[in-house]
């Protein structure tokens, strides 16, 4: 535990030499002019989109100083081809993370719309800052998330691993980083993206954004409110919530899309013979995960073992897409009844083996660590998350150890909190939202649609989808193509605008056991719930 302190002492005299960015605390807006990059643009060399242009955009690593130190974000776009009379600007495209990719969107999302709509739009796509294909691309501790980890659980023993693993990992991070992690909060992203809006030499911007997306988006039009034409929110994180609390919803949420998954899987006990209530199926996940303590099962092709905890990473996904029912069924009732690991090895390297270190966990951190203050405190970690795991066991432990790089985290947390999001002269705003959602809880969307006057806000009463556009249901995804098309909003006035039926839970099948590659980079574009590893997704 000395070691421990030595870090955190360590951390604590580098917050003392740099604070946060100035201009990430400051609502001041950049120049027009001020260190403004160009873009070239060149073929992305896709064969499946060959129309997709790539670039790089120089920017100002500390917006406060834009005419300082620049840093480069990669961003692709999929040009209009509308006639000009018709077409209506550049759409900027996030998915989450914070730090995720979204240069799979503009192929993506324009693929799944009208071609009246699609062509309409410049599609971009961007790397956030440090992350992916940008530069630099951080890494802190790039073996951090390799396997076999130490248990989640606190009741194994632990906690004092866990406790160095996140303070060494703050500390490496703090090492090499220290003149840009300041600088990756939501806010310095929002104004990377005016920086393209600049570059592109348009007056305004569209805008989808989901998941942490929607806290960019929202922050971005809270700084240039009169930059924005169209913005729509899709799985909302809460405008004024600290990140500790808005983990602490996670995990209760994902609780019950665990129970509701157990449910799912006692009704189908001629399929996966693992009892007809929910309660029994629970206890045969926690008997394997048991059992993995003492006997890990091969992660191969990912290295390292499958232990209890990547057995949870395996399973907390679940939340996001409960198309992945059948697989995790099938990964327990193959262990549980036949002795089999193969399904569960299938289901750890499709979704949760580490991949290559692409800068989110670091961006992820550089974000929250440094957006609200956080306990320092590790009993105070101790005693309030005993108290949600008592209620929430599922996935309490896991969410906690995930973000205690906060606890150690070398710039302290703005006290003020997260910036206020008010909505004053924004154009109107479309919210989607799933009552079931347990990444971003259905308070966040209620809470958004408060904060924005004059959004509309659509709620999927039932669904559980993480992201809940572009799943095929007519009745969200129509209502995002009307509002592309012409600005057109639900008619509703109340603080529901519109309500959408859930999709159908999927069938029961036991999935035959195929061969797998680790974390295979996609032929196509995917949707992050499709594609998603255990890390790098707001959690």
């Amino acid at each position: 535990m000395r070691k421990v302190i030595a870090l955190l002492s360590a951390a604590a005299a580098v917050a003392a030499l740099t604070g946060a960015s100035a201009g990430a605390a400051s609502g001041a807006a950049v120049p027009e002019s001020a260190g403004q990059g160009k873009l070239v643009w060149g073929s992305c060399n896709d064969t499946t989109t060959p129309a997709l242009q790539c670039a790089l955009l120089d920017v100002p690593v500390d917006y406060a100083h834009p005419n300082g130190p620049k840093i480069k974000i990669k961003l692709n776009r999929l040009p209009a081809t509308a006639p000009e009379g018709k077409r209506q600007g550049p759409i900027l495209l996030n998915p989450g993370g914070p730090g995720d990719s979204g240069l799979w969107m503009p192929a993506y999302i324009s693929g799944q719309l009208p071609k009246d709509v699609a062509s309409a739009y410049d599609w971009i796509g961007f790397d956030p800052r440090g992350t992916n294909g940008s530069e630099p691309h951080v890494v802190c501790d790039a073996h951090y998330f390799d396997a076999e980890r130490p248990d989640y659980q606190l009741s194994q023993g632990t906690s004092k691993p866990w406790l160095k693993k996140a303070a060494g990992y703050a500390a490496d991070c703090a090492a090499d980083w220290s003149w840009l992690l300041p600088h990756m909060t939501t806010a310095d992203s929002a104004r990377d993206m005016d920086s393209i809006r600049r570059a592109l030499g348009a007056p305004k911007i569209n805008f989808y954004g989901g998941s942490w997306g929607t806290s960019l988006g929202s922050t971005y039009g809270q700084l240039f409110p009169s930059h924005v034409r169209r913005m729509v929110l899709d799985s909302i994180v809460g405008p004024t919530i600290s990140w500790y609390d808005h983990n602490i919803l996670q995990d209760k949420e994902h609780q019950r899309r665990f129970d509701a998954f157990a449910a799912w899987t006692a009704k189908a006990d001629s399929v996966y013979h693992l009892g007809t209530d929910a309660a029994t199926v629970e206890k045969a996940y926690h008997q394997v995960e048991t059992a993995l303590r003492t006997d890990p099962v091969d992660a191969a092709p990912a290295t390292g073992k499958i232990g209890p905890a990547e057995f949870e990473d395996t399973f907390y996904g679940g939340g996001y897409n409960f198309l992945r029912w059948p697989q995790m069924a099938t990964a327990l009732s193959g262990y549980v009844t036949r002795h089999d690991t193969r399904p569960l090895n299938i289901a750890y390297n499709r979704y949760a083996a580490p991949g290559a270190d692409d800068g989110t966990f670091p961006a992820y951190n550089a974000a929250q660590c440094t957006e609200n203050a956080w306990p320092r405190d590790w009993e105070f970690w101790k005693k309030d998350q005993a108290k949600v795991n008592a209620a929430a066991p599922f996935y309490t432990y896991n969410n906690m150890w995930y973000n205690a790089a906060c606890m150690f985290w070398p710039y302290q947390g703005n006290p003020a909190g997260r910036m206020k999001i008010t909505g004053k002269g924004l154009p109107p705003v479309l919210l989607f939202q799933a009552t079931e959602d347990a990444a971003t809880p259905y308070e966040g969307g209620l809470a958004m649609h408060d904060a924005l006057p004059g959004s509309k806000l659509v709620v999927q009463t039932g669904g559980s989808f993480h992201e809940i556009l572009f799943h095929g249901n007519a009745c969200l995804d129509d209502t995002f193509t009307a509002y592309l098309r012409d600005g057109s909003l639900p008619k509703g006035s109340g603080r529901i605008a519109r309500t959408c039926a859930p999709e159908p839970e999927p069938t029961p099948v036991y999935v035959t056991p195929t061969p797998t590659t680790k974390n295979a980079t996609p032929t196509a574009p995917l949707r992050p719930t499709d594609r998603e590893a255990t890390h790098g997704v707001l959690r």
